[in-house]
């Protein structure tokens, strides 16, 4: 409503749906008057929004569809590519038949329905959007830890909105990621042009939710001052732009369309300097209205005219001491002290006696009272009904404006991009729709702008479905692992939106969803166990993962016992590499060594590891990957950093020692895993549930139509017989 955007879209699963809502994060979700029970249970504390209920019939299609046809003043609905969205159309006529009732005003602001594919944006479920810190950092507190903070440099609030929504929708159609970049990369080497347009767009207002507020009628004169001051940068914008090549710059330059006329009327009518209120003048240069300056003449001519009458009317009756006077009660009078009341003329009528004074009033001041009192409340009304008609006309070029304010904050986000791509050393990559991930020295954007320049260790990622599907990782805790994997999906995520990336060079074989399995804890809320929500992560990713998908596993099986996690993080990778559905690319960091024999395995893994060095006792965190397995995690030296007691470093040490010494050593606990499908194994793992009862599987393969009633109550009492 802020805006005028209006998008629409359906989905066919329920879960996409979830996604996209916690995708777009509204505000307000509007359901059926019966239906409003049903959506709080499913909401829950994960969805906090806030649910209004609406009669069904607003949600019919045959509403729906003729109101929106009304309201663009269409003979259909198939100019928006909305034609065939049942659903849809249901909801958008929900949406502006709740607008309509509770604004009170024709919207003319939303004019236009636009119709977007989920399929054409990387998919980021809310797990994602967490564990990568997208939007909040993991632990909350300082918001200058996610990549938001890193990417945003946009001088207004529209570039702003524009590059969340980017963040949080990359694109997956080729030619789009390829024209922003191009629009990106000519203002990464055309300077000049950058500062001249950042310059220029710092001086703009948010005129997009500026002109909403001038369309709902809510907008002040200051409002308009507001929109009239940026709209006035538009002519310039347009003059920077004039030699650009890149066809997104084009495209925003074409956008940037002539409103001088709409400028000059507000500049004419409107005070460059006006108050808030509406109702206590002051809003409409002099010269606007030749009535509003007659009545103004007369309101600051008041006391003249006063000073001018007790001068005439003292010379007249010979009463020096006569007073001209003004109060809220009586008006304008004359007082004269009860000593000349003698010289009172008979003209004049007494209205008050006082102790020392009587007051009168004369015909030719009541006629004045009546003009001045008169012009002050109707010059207050005569000044608000002008500025609502400049309001309205303003209301007019809704559509251009919002034009305008799209192109700005579209240039806003590339100039954002451009400066962060110089400042920091990113490059341009390479997106294609091939399988390849191949990322020369990429680095963390937010972990890097927290260390010193240069102290940030690049590392190399190649990843590929038909060779270099799954890379196993191991190495100690600090190591680097973790960071490296959040890396690689930044980076993956930044060339999907049309960024430049933190790397030496980058080739990114285009990603349709990013699925992470980061850490994990309790959720109480939800009822689940540390472990239980880590397997409905790792469930998610492996019934949803695709060929295109990204995977990005830190650990698997933590919350249970080694062997039993192990367990499990094996079988997953297996999946992984065999299923014939989706191979999708992955990256693996486990602590479970054992994990590295896979590479002899299973011919698309391979096995990868971060440097440390031993020295004086001393592990050394290289930060650098390297081809290869790890067989040491150095947890004891990593505790004793922590500044465990130094007792229980030496008890662990020596339990450690007796630990290895009873053979329970890697080699044997990978036999062990590769005997997983032993009925040994087997009979270990009790079933967590009872087995199901005969009477199940024959009430699930009866015809019910093949019984007349008196055989099923005789087969419902059987059954009963056989379960008591």
């Amino acid at each position: 409503l802020s805006t005028g955007e209006f998008s629409v879209t359906e989905v066919e699963e329920k879960e996409r749906l979830w996604e996209e809502l916690e995708r777009v994060r509204p505000s307000e979700l509007l359901v059926p008057q019966t239906e409003v029970d049903s959506w709080k249970q499913k909401g829950g504390p994960d969805h906090p929004f806030l649910l209004t209920g609406l009669e069904d019939w607003t949600f019919s299609y045959e509403y729906a569809y003729d109101l929106l046809r009304e309201h663009f003043r269409v003979s259909s609905l198939q100019g928006f590519g909305c034609e065939g969205l049942k659903s849809g159309i249901c909801a958008a006529g929900a949406v502006l038949a709740y607008l309509r009732q509770t604004q009170k005003g024709s919207l003319p602001h939303i004019n236009g329905l636009c119709r977007y594919y989920i399929s054409d944006y990387m998919i980021m479920d809310p797990v994602t959007q967490r564990n990568l810190e997208l939007l909040f950092p993991l632990q909350g507190g300082n918001k200058e830890t996610t990549l938001l903070s890193v990417l945003d440099r946009t001088k207004t609030s529209m570039g702003g909105r524009l590059l969340k929504s980017w963040l949080l929708k990359p694109l997956t159609d080729i030619t789009r990621i390829t024209e922003r970049e191009e629009g990106v990369e000519e203002l990464v080497k055309d300077s000049t042009l950058r500062r001249n347009l950042i310059e220029i767009i710092g001086e703009i207002a948010d005129i997009e939710r500026l002109v909403a507020r001038v369309c709902c009628g809510r907008a002040n004169a200051r409002d308009l001052v507001a929109l009239k001051n940026s709209l006035c940068l538009v002519p310039a914008l347009r003059h920077n732009l004039a030699s650009v090549s890149s066809p997104i710059l084009c495209s925003a330059r074409e956008q940037l369309l002539d409103v001088q006329e709409i400028v000059n009327l507000i500049d004419r009518a409107i005070m460059d300097d006006p108050p808030v209120s509406l109702t206590e003048g002051g809003l409409i240069k002099p010269g606007f209205n030749s009535q509003l300056d007659e009545l103004r003449q007369i309101s600051s001519s008041g006391k003249d005219w006063i000073a001018k009458l007790q001068a005439k009317e003292r010379q007249r009756t010979g009463i020096s001491s006569l007073k001209v006077k003004y109060n809220k009660v009586f008006g304008y009078f004359i007082e004269v002290s009860k000593a000349n009341l003698s010289k009172v003329p008979e003209d004049y009528i007494r209205r008050q006696t006082l102790v020392g004074a009587e007051r009168f009033v004369t015909p030719e001041l009541k006629e004045y009272e009546s003009k001045v009192l008169g012009a002050d409340e109707k010059m207050i009304q005569l000044e608000y009904e002008i500025f609502v008609d400049v309001r309205q006309k303003a209301a007019a070029w809704a559509e251009k404006i919002q034009k305008i304010a799209r192109s700005c904050a579209l240039i806003d986000v590339l100039c954002s991009l451009a400066s962060l791509a110089v400042s920091s050393n990113y490059v341009r990559p390479t997106v294609d729709e091939g399988e390849e991930i191949k990322i020369v020295e990429g680095r963390h954007p937010v972990v890097e702008r927290f260390l010193p320049e240069g102290n940030f260790v690049p590392n190399d990622t190649y990843l590929a479905n038909s060779t270099d599907q799954i890379l196993i990782i191991t190495g100690p805790n600090m190591a680097g692992k973790s960071t490296y994997l959040r890396q690689v999906g930044l980076i993956v995520l930044l060339a999907q939106i049309g960024s430049f990336v933190p790397a030496k060079s980058a080739h990114i074989g285009v990603v349709d969803r990013i699925f992470t399995r980061v850490g994990a804890s309790d959720s109480i809320a939800t009822g689940e166990s540390t472990f239980l929500a880590e397997m409905n992560e790792t469930a998610n990713i492996l019934n949803n993962a695709s060929s295109k998908s990204l995977v990005l596993l830190d650990e698997i099986g933590r919350g249970t016992s080694t062997f039993d996690g192990m367990s499990i993080a094996w079988a997953v990778t297996e999946f992984l590499h065999n299923c014939s559905r989706a191979r999708p690319r992955t990256l693996f960091a486990t602590h479970y060594h054992e994990l590295t024999e896979l590479e002899l395995i299973l011919e698309r893994v391979k096995n990868y590891n971060f440097a440390v060095k031993e020295w004086k006792g001393e592990v050394v965190f290289l930060r650098k990957i390297l081809p290869g397995g790890c067989d040491h995690s150095y947890g004891i030296q990593v505790a004793r950093l922590a500044g465990l007691p130094p007792e229980v470093i030496q008890r662990a040490k020596e339990v450690l020692a007796n630990l290895e010494e009873n053979e329970l050593t890697p080699n044997r606990i990978s036999k062990k895993a590769k005997g997983r499908h032993s009925a040994v194994a087997s009979a270990r793992q009790l079933n967590l549930f009872e087995p199901e009862h005969p009477v199940i599987e024959e009430i699930r393969k009866i015809d019910p139509a093949s019984l007349t009633p008196l055989e099923a109550l005789n087969k419902i009492d059987e059954w009963k017989k056989r379960i008591e």
